[in-house]
């Protein structure tokens, strides 16, 4: 079973809201596990896209911190929603205010396992897909979720890619009644991290 991190949320800028989160993070993994079984980043990339008829709803945020065991196959996630970036200003403020409530809901995270860690070897190189299932946190709903991901060890380091889908009723993410017929229900979600070893 995953072990739970709590974090405190604090009126912090955003920067220094993952650099706290990154230290409580590692420091709560510590407890448990030798330095060089952690590999994390604090520059994670989280983008998603939902089709609409008008125009599409895109964003991404290269500021996801995020923290991987290699030893238990532990991995965890914290994206600050208003890391988002759109194309459009009114877009990310419409996000922001009217659909995610990031002043309300200033996080998303994400803790979970790989389901067989075994099956991939971090000391050879080569590319591995793998099964992860865990508690996302999106909105203030947490659901239980299970997606494939694919692990790349190449020349030491560390990389990972995951797409998966989200339901947007699913974390009670209201869509407004006069453009819900031109909305996408659902969210595609693409993940990438590159990690580096924990020293």
């Amino acid at each position: 079973m995953c072990k739970r991190i709590f974090v405190a949320v604090f009126p912090l800028h955003s920067k220094m809201y993952k650099r706290i989160f990154i230290v409580v993070l590692i420091l709560s993994a510590s407890i448990y596990s030798k330095a060089q079984d952690l590999w994390f980043t604090r520059n994670g990339s989280i983008s998603f896209y939902a089709g609409t008829p008008l125009e599409d709803i895109d964003a991404n945020n290269n500021d996801v911190a995020s923290l991987i065991n290699i030893k238990t196959g532990e991995v965890a996630f914290t994206v600050l929603i208003k890391s988002f970036h759109f194309k459009r200003a009114l877009m990310e403020e419409h996000f922001n205010e009217n659909y995610m409530e990031s002043t309300k809901y200033p996080k998303s995270t994400f803790t979970g396992k790989i389901t067989d860690p075994s099956f991939v070897n971090f000391g050879k190189d080569g590319s591995y897909l793998v099964s992860v299932e865990g508690d996302l946190t999106i909105h203030g709903q947490t659901r239980k979720v299970s997606t494939p991901a694919n692990i790349t060890v190449s020349g030491g380091k560390i990389s990972a890619t995951s797409t998966f889908k989200v339901m947007m009723a699913d974390y009670k993410i209201s869509i407004p009644g006069v453009v819900a017929d031109k909305i996408s229900k659902e969210a595609k979600i693409e993940v990438k991290c590159y990690y580096e070893k924990k020293n």
